[in-house]
């Protein structure tokens, strides 16, 4: 689908929210890695907003994450009372427009903007990361108070993988994943065999997953402030988050040019930010033990099923390259003893 298009679907949904409030301009402020689409909508009034485009997966959970992101938006106590962009509403619901007749399914939703606070470094020093690992503790404490009292959810880790392994044995997915289908199906099998031995049952709260530094900002306090990219939200264990904390605080630090190896769990820095978190809202046993499935369901799911929705084809096509040859081949690499030695678990 061409920009053009998606220039159509912005001006086609806010006519449908608003009619009466017109449109001065609409720019692409979309990030040039990935695939996703976000467009700065100023109106004739003066007032301005952002518009989201998705067209992966299905437009049931797409409504469900945004209505259960807005009311976590409103649920959060201080100080992430304003964490949070809020979606536009009409008549207490959550406002999404779907838009069939390009040939694809797309969907719209609209946020209202956020005031960024300050940007992490790329290379953290040893007090901000233990500074992190606590502000991130406080945060899923206030996340796992209030998801009782949010919107149901029906997206699940095994929902998840279950479409996968059954894509990957059908002649869709020789055609698309060729020789690496029956890599695909171990590792889909042994994460839901982990499922079944009670990884399902493990805490779940609302979590970010993609914790790259462009993503959120921080008070001057070194409190979280606002975060604006929703892409990968799901209601799952807090493990989920560890990953992407784990590149952040790594020696190499948040970098332009990436990859998704599991080494950042084994640098001592991220040692240093699971013990403060731990400090803070304390992990379990059966938590940390699911780091390396975390992980493959981080690569399952999002690089190599995925991919293609969320980076641009030179990206996905490395990255899934790297999945099938380095990142679930290495998954054996990870001491999980050592990491619970280092929380005495």
């Amino acid at each position: 689908m061409r920009t053009a298009d998606f220039l159509t679907v912005v001006k086609d949904a806010w006519a449908d929210f608003d009619p009466d409030r017109s449109i001065h301009s609409v720019v692409d402020v979309s990030v040039n890695v990935s695939t996703n689409h976000v467009y700065r909508i100023d109106l004739t009034s003066g007032d301005h907003l952002f518009a989201k485009i998705s067209f992966f997966g299905t437009y049931r959970h797409f409504r469900e994450d945004h209505s259960i992101i807005h009311e976590l938006g409103s649920a959060l106590p201080a100080p992430y009372e304003n964490f949070l962009a809020r979606s536009y509403q009409r008549d207490g619901v959550v406002h999404t427009y779907r838009h069939g007749g390009l040939g694809e399914d797309v969907w719209v939703v609209f946020y209202r903007p956020v005031v960024i606070g300050e940007r992490l470094p790329r290379q953290l020093g040893v007090e901000q990361i233990a500074d992190l690992g606590r502000e991130l503790a406080r945060f899923h404490r206030a996340c796992h108070d209030v998801t009782p009292n949010l919107p149901v959810f029906s997206k699940t880790m095994r929902h998840d993988i279950g479409d996968l392994l059954a894509v990957a044995g059908s002649d869709q997915g020789s055609y698309e994943y060729g020789q690496h289908t029956d890599l695909i199906r171990q590792h889909c099998e042994l994460y839901l065999a982990g499922l079944d031995d009670g990884n399902e049952h493990l805490p779940a709260i609302p979590v970010f997953v993609d914790w790259n530094i462009g993503n959120f900002s921080l008070s001057p306090a070194g409190r979280f402030f606002s975060r604006w990219d929703y892409d990968w939200f799901r209601i799952s264990s807090r493990v989920l988050d560890f990953y992407f904390f784990s590149r952040v605080v790594s020696t190499g630090g948040d970098q332009t040019v990436f990859s998704y190896v599991i080494d950042t769990f084994l640098d001592d820095r991220f040692l240093l930010f699971l013990r403060a978190y731990h400090e803070v809202f304390p992990l379990t046993e059966a938590e940390v033990r699911f780091l390396p499935e975390a992980y493959r369901f981080f690569i399952l799911n999002y690089v190599i099923k995925y991919g293609q929705y969320f980076f641009h084809d030179i990206y996905a096509s490395r990255l899934q390259k790297e999945a099938y040859r380095t990142y679930l081949p290495q998954l054996t690499r990870l001491d999980v003893d050592r990491l619970l030695a280092t929380l005495s678990l």
